[in-house]
């Protein structure tokens, strides 16, 4: 399943924290998501479901579908 997101657009949440990305810089959650999965979808702020396996992760919202690195 690839993600379904909208096309042209930016992601209105920070896909960590779940915060507006419009309400400051998220400078704390750009580092940490250097080492984490997601924990929220970029588009519409859904909690996602995320599995961490020794390889990488997948990070799966209802809405937009799977992530995965």
């Amino acid at each position: 399943m690839q993600p379904t997101v909208p096309s042209g657009t930016t992601p209105a949440w920070c896909d960590r924290c779940g915060e507006a990305t419009g309400d400051g810089p998220h400078d704390a959650c750009a580092r940490a998501r250097e080492l984490e999965p997601p924990r929220y979808c970029a588009w519409c702020r859904r909690r996602m479901k995320v599995q961490v396996v020794p390889t990488g992760w997948t990070a799966v919202c209802v809405e937009h579908g799977e992530v995965r690195a």
